[in-house]
């Protein structure tokens, strides 16, 4: 089963932030997020960010608590025999590849949509970069929430009024 990409944007303190819906998930641009920091390199943000030993272990436990499939094995592996090392870095892609992870989504290449994340991890990343940026995205992200529950509630009820029409 393919799963279906829904990409929209929200306004964050005048950065322009990627949303993405896999399934009936929200992921939020870490790609974006990063350029907050660094316009230039935002994957270098990223590896750095995932880099870090706290990071790592956030993003294990995240996994560990909402992934069936997470590869915990390796992700011990990875924590006993690297993290903490000054030449450790981890990348988006290799996270997944290696855990079979879920909270994180990469797709690198020619024509590439950049990272996103669960908004649990997003928001952590948000947190790293700058507390005050965080709380811009979680209002905004907020609001957009808010604008699709009011949506679904007004194609309910124009749903429900054409049914007792068509009766």
């Amino acid at each position: 089963m393919k799963k279906e990409l829904i990409k929209t944007k929200i306004n964050v303190n005048n950065n322009k932030i990627g949303i993405l819906r896999i399934g009936d998930t929200d992921y939020i641009s870490l790609t974006d997020l990063a350029k907050y920091s660094n316009p230039e390199n935002p994957a270098n943000v990223i590896i750095h960010w995932m880099s870090n030993k706290g990071t790592f272990d956030y993003i294990g436990l995240w996994e560990q608590l909402n992934n069936e499939n997470f590869n915990f094995t390796e992700f011990r592996e990875i924590k006993n025999n690297e993290v903490g090392y000054s030449s450790f870095t981890l990348s988006p892609k290799r996270w997944i590849d290696r855990t079979n992870a879920i909270g994180i989504y990469s797709k690198g290449g020619k024509y590439s949509i950049g990272t996103f994340a669960h908004p649990d991890i997003a928001f952590e990343f948000a947190s790293w970069l700058s507390p005050t940026f965080k709380l811009y995205l979680i209002k905004e992200f907020e609001r957009l929430k808010k604008n699709e529950a009011y949506q679904e509630k007004i194609e309910w009820h124009a749903n429900r009024v054409l049914a007792k029409t068509n009766c």
